[in-house]
């Protein structure tokens, strides 16, 4: 199927119209170029190019992947050229391949950092969507710290407020006690939607050397072995508060995506699997009439949080 343009697969989120709820997850798409030279990339309901800080950033040391059973660890460490050259070079690149607005990804290591980045996104016509990400288990100066306490979350929330009109998403991390609390105070400061869930903190270790297999000791694990990790904590945030969730973690076909929107995502993000199959997201999207049709799904919007009916 080349055409996917079905109306059943529309959905809004935060007035952005989206041909489908598919979305390429950040750091498995780079800024689209890749994945362009094997399908139109314009079939996506939207992509979120690779997480972007203020400084270029080289990432970790290498190894740093490692194979697990049903997914994968990750230890990148937020490599990416910078902010400013992510506007200057980045973006037009995009704009040649994809004519529909992208969600823009920002990592920091300072409440002063995550502002300054999405000030300067905040003027980007392309950018429809800002995702704040403070949950990054890969990186020892800020990241994840921001992601596991109420106040920093809410302190982070309240500071890009300000300075952006552009809808703002923030990723939480999986790795705390209460997801509600932090969902929560990120409404409360203003936040329009939140994206969940980011990596499970994991390890493995090479038991030849008797050493960790990452170079950075232990990293973000990811794949279909979170789905239901993610699907519980997305399914307990939509009972908590009123604004849209990115629903993400182990999605892999079409069903999984319908299990997410069922939860109460209103959109859902692919991970891991673009990685293992640069086609995913395209056989997710092709995949997902068929299901609707067996599962008797008139659209998709109708079935955001029916597992809570």
């Amino acid at each position: 199927m080349s055409n996917i343009a079905d109306n059943r697969l529309a959905v809004e989120l935060c007035g952005l119209k989206l041909d489908n709820p598919v979305i390429p997850a950040s750091g498995t798409f780079g800024f689209g170029a890749e994945h362009a030279q094997y399908y139109d990339i314009n079939i996506l309901g939207s992509f979120v190019f690779k997480g972007t800080t203020e400084q270029p950033r080289f990432g970790n040391p290498t190894p740093r992947i490692a194979e697990c059973y049903s997914g994968m660890l990750n230890s990148v460490g937020l490599q990416n050229p910078g902010i400013d050259a992510v506007i200057s070079e980045e973006l037009p690149h995009i704009a040649k391949l994809y004519k529909k607005p992208v969600i823009a990804n920002v990592g920091g290591f300072s409440v002063g950092e995550y502002v300054r980045c999405c000030e300067k996104l905040d003027a980007c016509e392309q950018v429809g969507i800002i995702e704040v990400n403070v949950s990054c288990p890969n990186v020892h100066e800020g990241g994840m710290a921001f992601g596991t306490s109420r106040e920093a979350v809410a302190e982070v929330t309240r500071a890009v407020r300000q300075v952006t009109k552009k809808p703002i998403f923030i990723k939480l991390s999986p790795n705390v006690t209460d997801i509600v609390c932090l969902a929560k105070a990120c409404g409360d400061e203003g936040a329009d939607g939140i994206s969940l869930i980011n990596t499970l903190l994991g390890m493995r270790i090479d038991l030849a050397r008797r050493k960790p297999i990452l170079a950075n000791k232990m990293g973000g694990f990811s794949g279909p072995a979170v789905l239901p990790v993610a699907v519980r904590m997305v399914y307990q945030v939509y009972e908590a508060v009123s604004i849209p969730i990115m629903g993400m973690g182990g999605v892999s076909c079409a069903r999984d995506v319908i299990e997410f929107m069922m939860a109460g995502a209103q959109a859902v993000q692919v991970g891991a699997e673009n990685l293992r199959d640069p086609l995913a997201c395209k056989r997710i999207i092709e995949e997902l009439p068929a299901v609707m049709d067996e599962l008797r799904i008139e659209r998709l919007e109708d079935i955001i949080g029916a597992a809570h009916q």
